[in-house]
């Protein structure tokens, strides 16, 4: 949860700058950065295509205005300097807030351990988060001026690329094609596989070529050399351990992935009681079922997060991904049930990804490396499970419902509102696109990432503002007017006030992918159906937030003025067998009136885990006749009954 990373991130947000010497704005060149990649890649004989192309994956060309990654890493070429970015980041972990309950079932209430792992001395780190001091030593350039500086950043890294190639005793040739070696050693892979999926990367995207805006306005572009074919062998003789893909891993062929297994055991707690951890044995998709992943980021580095999640005291989730690569680790089989989201309907019928990263620091960026590997794990596990692509079953973990009112306001938030959306699902093969006419009753929000900068506050201190920022939301008001209030959220917000501008506070919030049935139009707002009211958002003709959809929606069934709305798809009482004990089913609340719409994601039969035993012969499916629509009811989805509402398709 975003809320616990402000006491991680000072040490992050105060070694960088708030602006670089060189970054582009008004009355600045342009295409000064292309022209620094083009003077870096002359000065050490390193093919510009390949030094672009390497950028590109680290941070797609952004600057970050000088902000370390999660992982430390400055600049475009991402120079990793551990000692100055990650020597006091250690913090409690995702799931450590004092509200958590990542299992979220009350039939075995959990209570995470606090703490995390020691701090990793900064001596012992990976060779891969220590690579600024190495090219402040091959370019002679001071250390801050390679973190600070965009130019210098380029040339650091055209520096370590010319030496990586003459250490491995190949010519400084003009052909990309001659420089794989290199590049696969770029990231500080310590296994060919993790090696190899990254230059593979690489080299896709000078295939394909690339094109784009960067984050300080400069414009920068690689052309597609797409008859390119890059000398593979050169993995051969680098050094690197063979890594053979142990059997227990569930990643396709072009992602790096390692088994790094979650404990499944029996443990005594402080209590004296026998409890066990950290996930829950089961035997899915035939019990029970899996439509949906859900994507988190870990509020952690990666090698504490590794730690973490080997705890038996602590909790688990199927995959990791490292953001300097995007390398995997798997600590689950897709099978078991991970406890990761805090809704144990969800849980038992998700996989749960975490991503290296913090909510809260927009700069301490997603790569585009870490990007096109989770689309790619993605991609394999809804083709293996059947599970559609779209937002209401590729969730964010900050779109997983409470289970009960009382649980609401101690739901996550991550990945948040500055997570790619939209870049997301065009890496995922399913871009957003307008599919209605249009005046269609149905949109899909779709604002422009790099233009679209709402202000949030509470990334660093409570109250002050985050550093501006694309982002995956648009902010919702109670009148189609800036300066009206947020719409009010019951289930954040009890005492009826309005939601907040603060980062972590979801209530008046539409995300980049969702659904919603409009409500009204007036001049350049838009009105959409949201937690039971019509929200209005911004959405001018000359630059939309959102564009036409076609779909199905609900609205209440004749007779019926208000329908109930749940946190879980759970069976009728009638339906649980003798020594199961019925699960309470407690609206959220929200009502769904007459007159409005939601958009709907799937109709799903109502069902239970029971799995409050270490023995997995005693666990239980419960299966019911009643039925339920998944609906986009706010930011997060929630569950109505097919019998309290009728469906309607929109064009």
């Amino acid at each position: 949860m975003g809320v616990t990373a402000a006491a991680l991130l000072a040490p992050l947000l105060a070694a960088g700058p708030a602006a670089t010497a060189d970054r582009g704005g008004a009355g600045a060149e342009r295409d000064a950065l292309q022209r620094a990649f083009a003077r870096a890649a002359d000065r050490y004989d390193v093919p510009v295509e390949v030094l672009l192309g390497v950028a590109y994956l680290q941070s797609r060309w952004d600057g970050h205005e000088g902000a370390p990654s999660v992982s430390g890493g400055y600049g475009p070429l991402h120079l990793t300097d551990a000692r100055t970015a990650l020597a006091d980041a250690a913090g409690p972990g995702h799931h450590s807030g004092p509200a958590e309950d990542p299992r979220g079932d009350p039939a075995r209430p959990l209570s995470v351990r606090h703490g995390a792992p020691a701090a990793t001395e900064t001596a012992d780190l990976p060779e891969r988060l220590r690579t600024l001091p190495e090219a402040a030593r091959l370019t002679g350039l001071p250390a801050r001026e390679l973190r600070e500086r965009p130019a210098a950043n380029v040339e650091g890294g055209a520096a370590l690329l010319a030496a990586a190639q003459r250490r491995a005793g190949r010519p400084l040739s003009a052909d990309p094609a001659d420089w794989y070696g290199a590049v696969a050693g770029y990231a500080g892979a310590a296994d060919t596989a993790s090696a190899a999926a990254y230059a593979d990367d690489v080299f896709g995207v000078l295939t394909s070529g690339a094109a784009r805006t960067t984050d300080s306005g400069q414009r920068v572009s690689l052309p597609a050399h797409p008859g390119l074919r890059p000398d593979k062998g050169q993995l051969r003789g680098s050094g690197l351990r063979a890594a053979e893909r142990d059997r227990r891993t569930e990643c396709p062929r072009n992602v790096s992935c390692e088994w790094v297994p979650a404990p499944y055991e029996e443990y005594v707690d402080d209590a004296g009681e026998t409890q066990y951890g950290n996930h829950d044995k089961a035997d899915r998709p035939r019990a029970p079922r899996v439509d949906s992943i859900v994507v988190h980021d870990t509020e952690e580095t990666y090698e504490r997060t590794l730690g973490l999640v080997q705890d038996p005291e602590y909790v688990s989730w199927h995959y990791t991904l490292r953001s300097s690569d995007g390398h995997v680790a798997q600590h689950v089989p897709t099978k078991d049930v991970g406890w990761h989201a805090g809704n144990w309907y969800v849980n038992s019928g998700s996989i749960g990804l975490e991503h290296e990263g913090f909510l809260t620091a927009p700069d301490a960026w997603y790569t585009e490396a870490m990007y096109r590997a989770s689309a790619r794990l993605v991609r394999h596990l809804a083709g293996k499970y059947d599970i559609p692509l779209d937002r209401q079953h590729v969730l964010g973990h900050d779109n997983v419902p409470g289970t009960l009112p009382s649980t609401i306001a101690g739901m996550h938030t991550d990945p948040g509102p500055y997570w790619d959306w939209a870049h997301y699902f065009t890496l995922l093969g399913r871009p957003f696109e307008a599919t209605g006419s249009r005046d269609s009753e149905l949109l899909t929000i779709r604002p422009d990432y790099a233009r679209n900068r709402p202000v949030y506050t509470g990334c660093a201190e409570a109250g002050t503002p985050c550093p501006a920022h694309g982002s995956t939301a648009v902010r919702l008001h109670t009148e189609p007017r800036a300066d009206a209030p947020l719409v009010p959220d019951e289930g954040l917000h009890p005492d009826g006030a309005p939601s907040t501008d603060g980062v972590n506070d979801t209530g008046a919030r539409a995300s980049t992918g969702q659904q919603y049935a409009v409500a009204g139009r007036r001049g350049d707002w838009t009105a959409i159906w949201y937690l039971g009211r019509k929200a209005w958002f911004e959405n001018p003709k000359r630059r939309p937030t959102a564009v036409p959809a076609r779909g199905t929606v609900v609205t209440p069934a004749p007779g019926r003025d208000t329908v109930p709305v749940y946190g879980r798809a759970y069976p009728e009482p009638e339906a649980y067998p003798e020594g199961v004990p019925p699960q309470e089913l407690t609206p959220l609340p929200y009502e769904l009136r007459a007159g409005q719409s939601y958009a709907v994601g799937q109709r799903e039969r109502g069902s239970y885990f029971r799995a409050v035993t270490f023995d997995p012969a005693e666990h239980q499916v419960v299966r019911g006749e009643v039925a339920y629509y998944r609906v986009q009811f706010g930011h997060r989805v929630a569950f109505v009954k097919t019998d309290d509402v009728r469906v309607r398709h929109v064009r």
